[in-house]
């Protein structure tokens, strides 16, 4: 038997997934590791921490299977998008690495939009905000330019860990589309937003295919983790594109409709759909791209509440199951770090309204769920404006497991909901290790092999007439509180 390792680095906690050449998956592994919050508005991530938890999860995965190490036959690494490593001349961190939830940014973007911003969505497939690593560089060149100074190298947080593990100083084609540093047109590093960064292109690292085959471990990795040189290393790609891989998305008109940290709509096309509201991305299968909207606190808004007013996510949304449609008059806005689609505003925030002396916590449990949902219904209006929404999709995402939040989705959106077995994107990951290790013949074959089917969540009418119309409501909410959040 032949074993393919994925490995993924999230927002909260690196997971990994040991898959073998049958489509089971054999074991799997996870690990937390802070995210740093030093100032209003900031987040960081340390990326030795995420080379910890590899070296962690990899180690548990080779124990729990008792697999021999020498029976992986490829790895390969996915992380979320935005988030810049900077190296110094002795290839160590210059700074911890800024997340891409951070919106210091912001006034960088902002001026960023105004003077170059038609132009960077024709020439990058995406518009500007603080969410991009260009303007975060910015900030840095402005607030910290000794950080810049000595920087020498620029990976995303899964190329670095990959770094550590083979040497190989590069990007793969997905990835560097989020760096907004890139010309998507022609796929070379753009000399102009490099000097706007106050980098020099040539620190940026050459971009390859995410199946390309690297150099074999090093010998620290190898002592490191417990693998061995029979394990091919592959470039890798993106968290999305690879749990959109996961859940079998690889087809003209299929879609995930993703509840994690941030909540997504992908819709997959065979062209770049350009759109300020939209993140564009090319697909690993060939020809394919995934455009798709992003509202930035999803899961995230479910965790913050749980964290802040106690109770575990099971006993939240029991609760929350008790209470009726609408919450009786009570409505949330999950703007907690700005929003993404389709408002593009670092400056919007979160608020309950219309509360009541009646409402009670369960009111407000439920108030979240439902707050999440309209916010992805405001997602899915875009995609129906630019004419590639879907009819129907695959439910992903933690938020995903939850049968009560599912149907509140299901009834916003006034789609059918698939579910599969594991849409986790370090299982993507496994997959396309083992499609460039050939055990796999092509994309579609992984999919048929690996992707397992679990259930479908069908639209309530009576849900879709009710939550259609307060729709209304929670836009006229979110355009009267717009203007007071830029004054705070």
């Amino acid at each position: 038997m032949k074993y393919f390792l994925g490995v993924d680095f999230g927002g909260s906690s690196s997971k990994a997934t040991l898959l073998g050449e049958d489509g089971k998956v054999y074991a799997v592994s996870s690990c937390e590791y802070p995210t740093y919050y030093p100032e209003n508005g900031w987040a960081e991530q340390d990326a030795e921490d995420s080379y910890r938890a590899l070296v962690k999860n990899v180690r548990e995965i080779l124990h729990k299977s008792q697999v021999s190490p020498a029976a992986i036959c490829a790895l390969s690494l996915d992380a979320a998008t935005h988030t810049a490593v900077l190296l110094d001349e002795k290839d160590q961190p210059a700074r911890r690495a800024i997340y891409w939830t951070d919106t210091r940014s912001a006034p960088q973007a902002a001026r960023l939009k105004e003077e170059l911003g038609s132009e960077i969505i024709r020439e990058c497939y995406n518009s500007v905000s603080s969410l991009w690593t260009l303007p975060q560089l910015m900030w840095l060149k402005e607030n910290e330019p000794e950080t810049i100074k000595k920087t020498k190298k620029i990976l995303a947080v899964k190329d670095y860990v990959r770094f550590r593990l083979t040497g190989d100083y590069i990007t793969d084609s997905i990835e560097a589309m989020g760096f907004l540093l890139l010309d998507a047109r022609n796929n070379t590093w753009s000399n102009r937003y490099c000097a706007l960064a106050g980098i020099d292109p040539k620190i940026l690292p050459p971009i390859i295919s995410p199946t390309a085959p690297l150099s074999p471990l090093t010998k620290k990795a190898r002592e490191d983790t417990g693998l061995t040189e029979n394990t091919l290393v592959i470039a890798g790609a993106t968290d999305t594109v690879m749990e959109i891989y996961a859940a079998g998305a690889v087809s003209v008109g299929q879609a995930t409709v993703k509840l994690a940290t941030a909540g997504r709509i992908c819709s997959i096309t065979d062209h770049a759909v350009v759109d300020p509201r939209l993140v564009t991305y090319r697909h690993v299968a060939k020809g394919l791209w995934y455009p798709g909207t992003a509202t930035k606190s999803c899961a995230a808004s479910n965790r913050w509440y749980r964290d802040t007013f106690g109770g575990s996510f099971s006993q939240l949304t029991e609760e929350a199951g008790k209470i009726p449609r609408g919450c009786q008059g009570l409505f949330f806005h999950p703007y907690l770090q700005g929003e993404i689609t389709p408002y593009l505003d670092d400056k919007l925030r979160a608020s309950f309204t219309g509360a009541a002396g009646f409402h009670t916590k369960a009111h407000f449990n439920r108030a979240v769920l439902e707050g999440v949902a309209y916010s992805m219904k405001d997602c899915m209006e875009t995609l129906k404006e630019l004419q590639i929404a879907p009819t129907s999709a695959t439910a992903i995402g933690g938020g995903a497991g939850s049968a009560l939040w599912r149907q509140i989705l299901c009834d916003m959106l006034n789609i059918p909901l698939q579910t599969v077995e594991n849409a986790d994107s370090s299982l993507g990951s496994a997959m396309l290790a083992g499609v460039a290790a050939g055990a796999f013949s092509s994309h579609e074959d992984a999919v048929k092999r690996c992707v397992r089917p679990t259930g479908e969540t069908l639209p309530d009418p009576e849900g879709v007439a009710f939550y259609h119309e307060r729709f209304s409501l929670y836009k006229r909410i979110q355009a009267a509180l717009a203007p007071i959040y830029h004054d705070l």
